[in-house]
């Protein structure tokens, strides 16, 4: 029974979360079968990888010092941050150097790397709530639960979304030295804010006044996120803005379509108008290809054919017009400017 709520109070908030995270991007959805792929390997082999990792550095530490007291903390506030953030963000870099086509922007660096951090939260929280469970009992699985379900719920996402950003200013970047030093550099604030977190939440043990500091930091880190995906879909509305309105000047796309298109509260209109005429797949892939062919477009005129950029948006542009007749747009607006958030 025990096991049972825990693994239910670990994966059911966890898999709430990463369905959040997928609703966020709003204009170009990631595939769903890619971030299936990362949350698994998030509550499987990274953690696991992460907890061999630790253990050994802990015991070398309690070896090398004689000091169990001395081992645990540097096992908390140092190892434990660079194993996880090494594991949790090497599916990360996998999808940025396998699925490249896929990785478009900040926003697609965040999603990523927070679906992989949901799912070793997932797998890392059932451990503690099980193992509070056999010493505790129910009761102290959710006092425990609340801590690290809720209070502490973004905690790992926030940490490794520094990873995709830093995947994801490389993508971009035309500068090779920002190219090169982007990505470690993600990866060291993700380290340091772990390690900030885990050694305030350990001296919090011994004094208690310091957990008010380690959640007035967390949870500033949170909204700090916030308002840079805020910013980012913003950003990513103004880019189809811009680069879809030359469709519509050259005839490719309707300004109805166009209207839709820029707008995520128009396309929620328009694939439920959809799903009641039996249109909803083609709609969805409609407005989905619209998003690609914006940031393709983009980043050919920001990094030039770099990876057959030029192909792939006449590849796209070829697929909007077979998908075009099947596509259901917002009602008619005389302002091509509205509603573009």
């Amino acid at each position: 029974m025990a096991a049972l709520l825990a693994l239910l109070l670990s994966f059911a908030p966890a898999l709430a979360c990463a369905a959040l995270v997928y609703w966020l991007d709003r204009f170009e959805k990631e595939p769903r079968l890619l971030l299936g792929a990362v949350f698994g390997w998030g509550a499987g082999v990274a953690v696991l990888a992460a907890l061999l990792s630790e253990l050994a550095l802990e015991g070398a530490v309690h070896v090398a010092t004689g000091s169990a007291k001395v081992a645990g903390f540097a096992g908390t506030a140092l190892f434990a941050p660079l194993a996880e953030e090494s594991l949790k963000g090497f599916a990360v870099l996998v999808v940025f150097w396998a699925a490249r086509r896929e990785f478009d922007d900040v926003l697609d660096g965040i999603v990523y790397a927070g679906v992989v951090a949901l799912g070793f939260a997932a797998t890392e929280n059932f451990l503690y709530l099980y193992g509070e469970s056999l010493e505790h009992g129910v009761r102290g699985l959710l006092r425990l639960f609340v801590v690290r379900g809720v209070l502490g719920a973004w905690d790992h996402p926030f940490y490794t979304a520094f990873v995709g950003i830093g995947l994801a200013v490389s993508r971009l970047a035309r500068s090779a030295a920002v190219r090169s030093l982007a990505p470690p550099a993600g990866w060291a604030v993700a380290v340091g804010c772990h390690a900030l977190h885990n050694t305030l939440a350990t001296l919090a043990a011994g004094t208690p006044a310091l957990a008010g500091v380690m959640w007035l930091v967390d949870w500033s880190g949170w909204l700090a996120m916030g308002l840079l995906i805020l910013w980012a879909l913003r950003r990513e509305a103004a880019l189809l803005a811009e680069l879809l309105a030359e469709e519509v000047a050259h005839g490719r796309r309707t300004a109805a379509q166009y209207r839709t298109a820029v707008s995520s509260w128009a396309q929620s209109g328009a694939r439920l108008r959809a799903a009641c005429h039996g249109r909803l797949a083609l709609t969805r892939r409609f407005y989905q290809v619209c998003g690609e062919l914006a940031h393709k477009k983009h980043q050919l005129a920001l990094l030039g054919d770099e990876g057959c950029n030029a192909a792939l948006v006449e590849q796209l542009r070829a697929e909007l017009g077979r998908l075009s007749p099947e596509a259901t747009p917002a009602p008619a607006s005389p302002d091509l400017t509205r509603n573009t958030r």
